[in-house]
């Protein structure tokens, strides 16, 4: 199973580890791009972020962390936008579905991201929806 359910969620959190959500598109298709969501653990708390890259994979290159930034002007340091930090795993959770569009259902453990972003790749990259139907996440813009 693919998809974390809740308390996975959270206890992977509490673990020290990340998850992440495929997004999807964006851009256009001169200069196409895709989107994740990812909550880190912190010190004390969890850390929300979006990171938007530019779609330049294929069936064997799939490395989202390794593609350049979507945003050309974007300091490789600064890759990923911060969106804010939250003091548990539930409200981390809220924080980024707030601010990407992200749905509790679609959340996968760190590097399986990659595996979303396979499927998309395989089923031509498309616009509206997801390969398995499900529309895409709206960008929304901060908290």
């Amino acid at each position: 199973m693919r998809y974390l359910v809740e308390p996975f969620i959270i206890g992977a959190l509490r673990r020290g580890r990340s998850v992440e959500q495929f997004l999807g598109p964006v851009g256009s298709p001169e200069r196409p791009g895709v989107r994740y969501a990812e909550i880190r653990a912190a010190r004390m708390s969890y850390e929300v972020y979006v990171h938007a890259v530019e779609d330049v994979g294929h069936e064997n290159f799939l490395g989202l962390g390794v593609f350049p930034p979507f945003d050309q002007d974007a300091e490789e340091e600064d890759f990923g936008q911060f969106l804010g930090t939250a003091e548990g795993p539930h409200d981390a959770l809220v924080l980024a579905e707030d601010c990407t569009g992200a749905v509790r259902g679609r959340w996968v453990n760190q590097g399986v991201v990659q595996d979303e972003y396979r499927d998309f790749v395989r089923a031509g990259r498309p616009s509206g929806t997801s390969p398995d139907g499900h529309p895409w996440p709206a960008l929304r813009t901060g908290p």
